[in-house]
């Protein structure tokens, strides 16, 4: 994993069971998924708007709640040589704020190119209106998620 601002030894052991929730980070909008460690694959879920760059928490914690998930998989923005972008210290801080708010274990995971492949499969699915319509944000946690998910040996 790149340097990243983050403390040492704040991840816990990964115990995979069931469900987990993705996240795209942004200053707008946060991207959400859920997946399936079974199948190794996750599906978008509806779009977390900030208001007032206010992070929606009722609406997470109604998620974790929802799925009782085994972790939250946050997206570290990065690079494509691995450094941190502006963002990516938001990013951490929202992954640290999660680990504090809920008794989940928080992951990042690279997400370098998961936007530019769901803008992708949207345009190749739907073309140029597609993309205006479509959660390219919950799209970009899908593929971050199955990523992360993917590490996972099957059992």
């Amino acid at each position: 994993m790149p340097d990243t601002p983050l403390p040492s030894n704040w991840q816990e052991a990964v115990r995979p069971q069931g469900v987990a929730l993705g996240f795209d980070y942004g200053t707008k909008k946060i991207g959400v998924a859920v997946g399936q460690l079974l199948t190794k694959s996750a599906s978008p879920l509806p779009i977390l708007y900030r208001v007032k760059e206010e992070i929606d928490w009722a609406s997470i914690a109604a998620l974790v709640k929802q799925w009782r998930p085994f972790a939250l998989v946050v997206g570290l923005p990065l690079y494509m040589d691995g450094k941190p972008q502006w963002i990516t210290q938001e990013a951490t801080a929202f992954a640290l704020a999660l680990k504090k708010r809920f008794s989940v274990p928080v992951y990042v995971a690279d997400e370098r190119l998961t936007s530019a492949e769901a803008r992708s499969q949207v345009f190749a699915s739907g073309g140029y209106k597609a993309l205006k319509k479509t959660a390219i944000d919950s799209l970009a946690a899908k593929l971050i998620l199955e990523q992360w998910l993917q590490q996972f040996e099957s059992e």
